[in-house]
């Protein structure tokens, strides 16, 4: 995401002399899909960041629990995998 912001404000920087109502526009929805893509990235942020510590907080609370469906899913996940891998003749 990043990447593709720095790329976007390079371009709107490489445009930036060269008239023409069209390039403008572009430029002006350009900015402000930018915008939209910061105030977006910023409000997953927030989320992931409540999530964290709500699971963190669940895992403190029950420890014993958590690692119990900790060992569970990777059981369930390792099972998966194993029968993937006897299907595929590995």
């Amino acid at each position: 995401m990043g990447t593709l912001a720095e790329d976007a404000r390079a371009l709107m920087a490489a445009t930036a002399d060269v008239a023409g109502e069209k390039v403008g526009q572009a430029r002006k929805r350009l900015a402000a899909a930018l915008e939209r893509g910061k105030e977006i990235c910023g409000r997953v942020r927030e989320r992931v960041v409540e999530g964290a510590k709500a699971t963190d907080q669940a895992v403190h609370e029950h420890p014993y629990q958590a690692i119990g469906i900790a060992f569970g899913v990777g059981a369930l996940i390792s099972y998966l995998l194993a029968r993937r891998g006897s299907r595929n003749g590995d």
